[in-house]
Formats: structure tokens, sequence, C-alpha cells
């Protein structure tokens, strides 16, 4: 293994698969999957996923949601598919556990972050829910701080395309895609990998990120094997 230990981030739409929302069995089961298979040949995972398939904050103000508020139910949304996700891993056959930014037992336990490193060391998928617990940072945000907390070796950005490109390539069939990319330049191109926050913190902190297509079969397991895959983006 290449990675000892990573953080993978995925996103909340993806888990409603085809649909506008909710959770896809199919989709979850999958993921459960690939993140079972790469815990057992030895890499240590933790997961922040999104909530943007049950209530995005953001969005949601444009319909008369306080901001905070939105935010608030944000985080909740965070946590639902974190708990489906905590099953769908222990179905397969895994071990994991969900923590949460605030306090909310007996739903999941409080995040701390020498428990988490402590259930990592002991096989435990950790998935860390409810964003950094704070409005006005996304699960990007969230992702890149406890990557940086728990010491991963790199953040993993689990995406429904195989990397970062010069544009949309679901927009733009004349994009393409980048192998590698230093840090500046995707500031300098204005790419939307992550929000500004996350991305600022993760290259101040030397948190390496891979952007990777997560719905191909396998791929993670490729990925942490070492083997090149997605987008690796450095200082």
């Amino acid at each position: 293994m290449k990675y000892s230990r990573v953080l993978l981030k995925l996103s909340g739409e993806a888990l409603a698969g085809k649909n506008d929302h909710g959770i896809d069995d199919d989709v979850l089961e999958k993921y459960a999957h690939q993140i079972v298979e790469v815990v057992r040949e030895g890499c240590e995972v933790a997961v922040v996923i999104g909530g943007g398939n049950i209530f995005r904050g953001l969005s949601g103000t444009a319909s008369g949601y306080d901001r905070m508020k939105g935010d608030q139910m944000g985080m909740l949304a965070t946590v639902i598919n974190s708990i489906a996700l905590e099953c769908a891993i222990k179905s397969s056959g895994g071990k994991a556990k969900a923590f949460t930014s605030i306090r909310m037992e007996p739903v999941g336990e409080l995040y701390n972050r020498d428990k988490v490193v402590a259930e990592l060391n002991a096989g435990t998928v950790c998935i860390l829910s409810g964003g950094t617990g704070n409005p006005f940072f996304t699960t990007d945000t969230a992702a890149a701080l406890r990557a940086v907390e728990i010491g991963a070796n790199v953040l993993l950005k689990g995406t429904r395309v195989d990397g970062v490109y010069t544009a949309d390539p679901e927009k733009d069939p004349s994009a393409q895609k980048f192998d590698t990319i230093k840090f500046e330049e995707v500031i300098a191109r204005r790419l939307k990998v992550m929000d500004s926050t996350a991305f600022t913190m993760c290259r101040d902190n030397n948190m390496q990120i891979i952007v990777f297509d997560m719905n191909k079969p396998g791929n993670l397991m490729t990925l942490v094997s070492g083997i090149k895959t997605g987008t690796l983006i450095s200082n």
C-alpha cells in the first residue's frame, strides 16, 4: 500500500445515484464494498460525506431559510448519510463508526481526534459527520481540516469524473485532463476543485489532494495501491 491512512471525501449528491435526491442503495453498497476492500489490505480510512442529496444549506437560503439554520440542516443531512454508510460498511463485513461534530449521542460519538486515530489503528472506518460543526463552512473544509488533524497521507476526493480538467468535461468535450497540477496553478486557472477555504488549508499544510472517479469499481484500491489514477494536486 502506498498510503497507510487516507481521508476520503464523498459528495452527498453522488449517493443519490441517478435520482435527484435521497440515497441510492446500489451506489451506497458499491462505495461500502470499495472502502472495506482497501481496509482489509491495511489502509486506514476516514470518510467525510456531504449532505447535498438531502439538503444544501447555501441553496436553502434562496427559499427563505436563515443561512445559519440552513447550514445546521445541512450538517444534519451529512449525519443521515454517515449513518447509512456506517450500516452499509458493516453489512459488507467491515467495522465502522460514525462520529459527529456536535453532540448527539446515541446517534454517534462526539468527534475526538485521539479516539478517531485509535479506531483507525484498530481497522475501523471512521465516518466524520456534521461538517466542522459550524455554519458557513462546507464539508470540503471539514474534509481538509480532519485530514490534517488525523495525519492522513492524502485527501482523496471521490467524484463522478476521473480528475481535474481545464473545464467541466461534462459540458466541454474539448476539456483536457491534468495528471498532476500544482495548488497555485489550480488557483490561477480558477478551477473548481474545492472551496477556497478547504483548498488553502490543504496547500498551507502540504496535504496532497487526489481527485478521482469513485464510481468506477476498484478505483479506490487502485489508487491507494500506488497506481496512478485521477489527478494529483500538490505544492
